[in-house]
């Protein structure tokens, strides 16, 4: 089912590498003239917009486009209680982890009467987008808005594409969970209709505009975050899901295979990658997932996302070729299941999240690890991360200096002010000792 891409006795250097890799043919970048209209579209007419492509990519015009609030709370009380329990559970560990992530003030003195101080702020407000396609994903709720919660952020609304199942409003345990949170701000939008709602704001409906926008979404959502950026804050291109798995003969081929399986039920774009040394190994694991893709429930999804041009089975001489071909990658998802990860989880530089060993696969990531699960895809792990408070905070620095500290610095400011033909720059220092 996965094709082999044989790579032994190849160089593996970052040029090659680049035409090697397994990739899909689509990206935020193709989709761009896709979304231009739709962004336009909403800016112009605002809720009427929304409105008609609800009807055309999501689940039918819902009934009102802003949730009312009775309605969260509503969705809150009719949480099954084992959900209701798992939700909490994973809003325990997930504020827990962003905790550890806030940075802290500091303060640099650079002689005396001179200091700089670093502060944080939060953005004023946020949206936070929880896709609502092919699956339903109220553990996107918890990733978005806790870290969100942490940073400081006063205004935080969220949005979902409303569902056909339920009349086109927002699933109700999607609102649950975010009435779980104390958010009481739900708009019924999709796609990348729903991300320029956010960077516009839609006066009818009373939906200010916001200052960032996080969340996973498809490859169009992704394509707006990418247009958009600029006029609002980012925090990665979370676009179609991916996992790469770097294994040796040591690996279980079955625990592989439900791994790369559980990652493909997502979309037919979802891109599944096994790298090893061990062609007995990449033999097991292809047998293994065309036992569970024909078994599991969203078989159909789960061939077309195997069978596609961004999944493969890679083979390499040895775990060095495959940490060069990891890296070059820069999966979303990376697990090490091999003798020894230790040895190789250091040299695994570029990822947005790396799983270790047999014992922790990537769907527990995707729910209760207290990791977040909102990740760069598409090779943006080489230069973005995975959510965190860090988007929700700006980095300010205070500079304080007295009359004495700043008559140490004036020669110095007057000579580069010159040097640099702007001596009204000096002449605002000079202006302080008359």
């Amino acid at each position: 089912m996965l094709r082999t891409i044989d790579l032994r006795g190849r160089t593996l250097d970052p040029g090659t590498l680049a035409g090697l890799l397994p990739r899909g043919g689509t990206d935020a970048g193709t989709a761009q003239a896709a979304v231009a209209p739709l962004i336009e579209d909403v800016r112009l007419r605002g809720a009427e917009a929304l409105l008609e492509q609800a009807d055309r990519f999501d689940g039918g015009r819902p009934p009102a486009l802003r949730v009312p609030v009775s309605e969260i709370r509503a969705a809150v009380d009719a949480l099954p209680s084992a959900v209701r329990t798992a939700l909490e559970v994973a809003i325990e560990r997930v504020r827990a982890a962003s905790r550890t992530q806030l940075p802290q003030p500091a303060e640099t003195r650079l002689g005396t009467g001179a200091v700089v101080r670093q502060r944080w702020q939060p953005v004023q407000r946020v949206g936070l987008y929880v896709p609502g396609g092919k699956a339903v994903y109220p553990s996107s709720v918890v990733m978005n808005v806790v870290p969100a919660q942490v940073a400081g952020v006063r205004g935080i609304v969220v949005a979902s594409p409303g569902q056909r199942a339920f009349g086109g409003h927002v699933h109700p345990v999607i609102l649950g969970a975010a009435g779980l949170l104390g958010v009481d701000e739900v708009v019924a939008m999709g796609g990348a209709g729903a991300i320029a709602a956010f960077a516009f704001g839609v006066p009818q409906i009373g939906l200010a505009p916001v200052d960032v926008v996080t969340g996973p979404g498809n490859v169009f959502v992704a394509a707006a975050k990418r247009a958009l950026a600029g006029r609002i804050g980012i925090d990665s291109e979370a676009g179609p899901t991916e996992i790469l798995v770097v294994a040796d003969a040591a690996a279980d081929p079955d625990l592989v295979a439900a791994d790369l399986v559980s990652q493909a039920e997502h979309d037919e774009l979802a891109a599944a990658v096994l790298v090893t040394d061990s062609a007995e190994l990449a033999a097991a694991v292809d047998t293994a997932v065309r036992r569970r893709a024909a078994t599991t429930t969203h078989a159909a999804r789960v061939e077309a996302a195997l069978t596609g041009a961004q999944s493969a089975v890679v083979l390499v001489d040895d775990l060095d070729a495959a940490v060069a071909v990891s890296n070059g990658y820069a999966p979303e998802h990376l697990e090490v299941q091999t003798a020894d990860p230790a040895a190789l989880v250091p040299r695994l530089t570029e990822a947005g999240a790396v799983f270790i060993g047999a014992a922790t696969p990537v769907s527990l990531g995707d729910y209760l690890a207290g990791s977040n699960h909102v990740l760069p895809t598409g090779g943006t792990a080489r230069f973005s991360s995975g959510l965190s408070v860090r988007p929700f905070l700006r980095s300010q620095q205070v500079v304080e200096y007295d009359l004495d500290a700043l008559r140490e610095s004036r020669p110095h400011v007057r000579v580069l002010a010159d040097a640099e033909a702007l001596p009204a720059h000096g002449d605002a220092v000079d202006a302080r000792f008359p």
